[in-house]
């Protein structure tokens, strides 16, 4: 998939059992579209490198799905993926109508304020991780922090407005 406009439809946990089915957390509200036997889904690795794979199967699995990819056979092919992004172009995504719920483009770009209103940084990147989503802010001064994208520290978003509020613990935003 080579556009740069691009959305996160879910994130290969890990190998489950020995004929190259993966554990898959999904980051989409159409998955029975996007993880369809067929579908092609784009992808990019830890390491930046992108490309495409096809389903060939899928079972859902405790919350999460189980996914056999076109062409990945065996337990050492499928750990290869571990961490690998699944990728849709964002054409194909329809808006959500869900106040709660947010594309990774919506945040990219947005401006972070505590809630004394006192500016931390921008949004750069949203990275989805096996504990929760985080928030990479790229601080005024080049650094960046990672903000869990929790409501008890992140409670307000407002896109329209272009502002996150971050309500952080102590010694998270430290340099």
């Amino acid at each position: 998939m080579s556009s740069p406009d691009v959305r996160v439809v879910g994130r290969v946990v890990k190998p489950h059992g020995i004929r190259g089915e993966l554990v898959v957390d999904v980051h989409t509200d159409s998955p029975e579209e996007r993880f369809a036997p067929g579908a092609t889904l784009g992808t990019r690795a830890r390491d930046g490198k992108s490309g495409t794979i096809t389903i060939a199967a899928v079972r859902p699995h405790t919350g999460r799905l189980l996914v056999t990819f076109e062409g990945v056979a065996g337990r050492d092919a499928a750990e290869a993926m571990r961490g690998l992004l699944l990728l849709v172009d964002a054409a194909s995504i329809a808006p959500s109508d869900d106040p709660e719920e947010f594309y990774d483009h919506e945040l990219e770009g947005l401006e972070v304020v505590d809630v004394r209103g006192v500016r931390v940084g921008v949004v750069a990147e949203v990275l989805h991780t096996a504990a929760s989503d985080l928030l990479a802010v790229r601080r005024d001064d080049g650094s960046e922090a990672l903000v869990p994208f929790v409501t008890e520290i992140v409670p307000t978003v407002d896109v329209a407005a272009g502002r996150v509020v971050v309500d952080p613990p102590e010694g998270l935003l430290d340099a």
